[in-house]
Parts: C-alpha cells; sequence; structure tokens
C-alpha cells in the first residue's frame, strides 16, 4: 500500500492544530459564523455567559467538557468539530499515489481515493473540455465538495483563487460552495467529476 497526497493547509493552520486552547477558540467562531449567530444570541442558547463565550472565542478562556458540549448542541454540530483540527480542504492524489489494493486472481488494481461521509450524496459527471476560456463555476451549495479525476490532456483545476494543475490520473478534491475553476490546457481534456452534497 502506497499513501501520498498533498494539502492545502498552511504554517498558520499547523500552529492553531497544535495549541488545543486557539483550535477551540477557531472553532467556535467559525461555527457561531456560519450560524449567523451572535456572541449574545450563542452565550444564551448554551447556558453560559456572554463574557465567557468571548474569552473562549479570543483563546483565553479554559472550556469544560460540559461548556463544550453545550456549545456544541447549541450550534448544531458534533462535540468533534469543536476539538479536531479542521480537514485540509484541498487534497490532490498524484497519478501513483494513494492507497492501493490488487486482485489475486486478475491484473486489477483500486485506489481509494475518497470515502463517503455518512448522510452525504453523490452525483458523478464525466467532463469534456477543449483548451481557452476557464469554466469558473459559483459557489454552489454550502457542504459540497467536488471530486475529480483528470482522465486524459492537462488541466488546472480547485479553487479560483488558488487551482492545480493535473495530469492525466491525478485526482483532486476542493470545496464546491466557494468559487472554482476548471480549464483545460490540453486538446480533448477529460476528466470524471463528483459531487458530494451533505
Amino acid at each position: 500500500m502506497t499513501d501520498g497526497a498533498a494539502s492545502g493547509t498552511t504554517a498558520g493552520s499547523d500552529r492553531t492544530a497544535a495549541n488545543p486552547i486557539a483550535l477551540i477558540a477557531v472553532s467556535i467562531r467559525r461555527e457561531r459564523e456560519r450560524t449567523g449567530l451572535s456572541m449574545t444570541e450563542l452565550a444564551k442558547r448554551a447556558g453560559i455567559a456572554k463574557s465567557t463565550l468571548s474569552q473562549l472565542e479570543s483563546g483565553t478562556g479554559n472550556p469544560s467538557v460540559e461548556t463544550l458540549w453545550a456549545l456544541g448542541v447549541a450550534l448544531d454540530v458534533p462535540f468533534s468539530r469543536l476539538v479536531d483540527p479542521p480537514r485540509p480542504v484541498v487534497k490532490v492524489i498524484r497519478a501513483g499515489e494513494g492507497p492501493v489494493t490488487h486482485s489475486e486472481r486478475a491484473d486489477y488494481s483500486a485506489t481509494l481515493l475518497a470515502s463517503c461521509p455518512p448522510n452525504a450524496r453523490r452525483d458523478i459527471y464525466r467532463i469534456e473540455a477543449q483548451p481557452g476560456e476557464a469554466r469558473t463555476s459559483d459557489p454552489h451549495n454550502p457542504g459540497t465538495t467536488e471530486h475529480l479525476l483528470l482522465s486524459t490532456g492537462r488541466a488546472l483545476v480547485g479553487p479560483a483563487e488558488d487551482p492545480v494543475e493535473l495530469a492525466p490520473g491525478d485526482y483532486i478534491a476542493y470545496p464546491g460552495d466557494t468559487p472554482h475553476i476548471f480549464r483545460a490546457l490540453a486538446p480533448d481534456t477529460t476528466a470524471v467529476i463528483v459531487m458530494e452534497h451533505t
């Protein structure tokens, strides 16, 4: 089995992941902003003081398990979303990389590119493109992830501000709920795209 992937993480996010209090602060603020709740409203729903929530979001508080559970319930997210480092939002697996399983009876191998999370739906598309203007997509519904496997040609694919150049056999996953592009760099470029909706 061979593993290999490049992901869109930064040194700053690595430092946050190494500091649990900073990670919790970022997570609470991210989830509160996602829901559109004010600090006052979230504190009220969680049954905690607004000053406590303010300290937690600024990274100066030290939350108890009970406080984090109350915040998770108020934000309608699992406890783990407040304490686990966020997963990389962009994942690239180059041709020849990734966990491979071989058949005992045939010249056949399967490479796992991504597993489907619970309660998700996936739509599969075949893409054909020619060089020229990039296909720029507006954000899809919140929680959408796009998985793309380049079949032939070459292409720039992924977040509009930071696409990745892919060759045949390369795989990329990126948020579909932010602007993203597909630009063919060679004639008769083809790909398979899977849109995952949670």
